[in-house]
Formats: structure tokens, C-alpha cells, sequence
């Protein structure tokens, strides 16, 4: 892969606006069968990350409709293959982050064995951070809504100040993480996800029907 690497530290805090802002491009219409808008990132990396949240907002709320008490069997079942689709795309999105972190990170990605290992990839942990901003947004909903109770808009006020220490914490984590790797404190490795149930090679219900090997 060719990803060129960046000239300085990422600003990991800028992703969330970025978060944010695809969040708010999604719920101008708010249906999960819009298509995404192009990009307005610059860079490869924004471009990835924004993809990124998007297949996450209409994971959200795929998962929302497929919830709904008096939904139909056949439309529940299209939605579960539809949700679990967006789940092998979120990971695909997810391992390309991880290539242009570890191309930027560079040898000090994998450096001395002897280095504390992160227990997660770096773009494991700006997952994270996508699903964050989801909940930070749609707890801010249900903590102003008109039809709910104050009882309810005060419980959902004080989850949404938990996800903000949450996202703040989390924020500073991913960021303190590069600046280990770079400076040779901490190492990263990437293992490759394996949705078995995805694989009609590896899930034994789809390699036993026939035709299949």
C-alpha cells in the first residue's frame, strides 16, 4: 500500500468533529437507504474515516428498524442479512485504517518484541470512537425530547455527560497511543478479522448446502 505518511502527530480530536459531521450529513434525511454524500475531507484518511461513520449510522439505525415489535418476519430476516453485510463492510473499513496507521507508523509499528503490546489495533479504538459519537448524538436527542419525561430527559442528561468523559478519555488514549508507538513505548499489531459467518467456506450452514464445497 501506498498511503503516504503524515508530517506530524494526527489530531485525533479532529476526527470526532469529523464524526460529528457525518452524523449531522445523515440525519438531514435520515433513512438508512440514502446513499452517502461525497466526502467533504480532504485527505484519504478523512475520506476512509467519514466512510467509516457513515456505514456506522446506517448500521444504527438498520438495527433500530429491526427491533420494531410488529415488523414483518420476511423484512426482519432481509434486514438481518442486510445488517450483517454492513458489519464485513465495517470491518473491511476498518483493516484499511489500520494499513494507513501502520504505513505512517512505520518499523515503529512492530518494533523490539520486548515493547508492551497495545491490546488493540489503532483503528480498533477509532471504532470506538465512531460508535461514541453515535450515542453521544442520539443520548443528546432523548435528553431534549418533547415527548419524553423529565424523569427520562434527566436520566438520559446524565448518560450523555458519561459519554463525553467517555469520548474525552478515549480521545486522549488513541492520541497518547501513536505518540507511544512513534517514540517506541508501546507496539501495535494487526490481526486480520475472520466474520466466519460471513464465509460460506467457514460457516458450516452455508457450506453444507449444495453445490457448495
Amino acid at each position: 500500500m501506498n498511503t503516504p505518511a503524515p508530517q506530524a502527530l494526527p489530531e485525533v480530536s479532529a476526527w470526532n468533529r469529523l464524526f460529528d459531521q457525518c452524523i449531522a450529513l445523515y440525519h438531514r434525511i435520515d433513512s438508512v437507504d440514502q446513499p452517502m454524500p461525497p466526502s467533504p475531507q480532504t485527505t484519504a484518511l478523512e475520506a476512509l474515516l467519514f466512510e467509516k461513520c457513515w456505514v456506522d449510522c446506517v448500521q444504527w439505525h438498520l438495527e433500530d428498524e429491526i427491533r420494531r415489535p410488529e415488523i414483518d418476519p420476511a423484512v426482519g430476516m432481509e434486514l438481518k442479512h442486510r445488517i450483517d453485510r454492513s458489519n464485513q463492510k465495517r470491518t473491511d473499513l476498518v483493516e484499511q485504517l489500520d494499513d494507513h496507521f501502520l504505513v505512517w507508523l512505520g518499523a515503529s509499528a512492530t518494533a523490539d518484541p520486548s515493547i508492551p503490546l497495545n491490546t488493540e489495533s489503532p483503528a480498533w479504538a477509532v471504532d470506538r470512537l465512531s460508535i461514541l459519537a453515535l450515542k453521544r448524538y442520539h443520548m443528546q436527542e432523548e435528553s431534549i425530547r418533547p415527548s419524553a419525561g423529565l424523569d427520562h430527559r434527566e436520566r438520559c442528561a446524565a448518560k450523555l455527560q458519561v459519554l463525553e468523559e467517555q469520548r474525552t478519555d478515549l480521545t486522549s488514549s488513541i492520541q497518547t497511543l501513536f505518540e507511544e508507538v512513534l517514540t517506541g513505548r508501546r507496539r501495535v499489531k494487526l490481526y486480520r478479522q475472520m466474520k466466519m459467518y460471513n464465509d460460506p467456506k467457514l460457516n458450516p450452514v452455508l457450506y453444507g448446502q449444495p453445490g457448495t464445497a
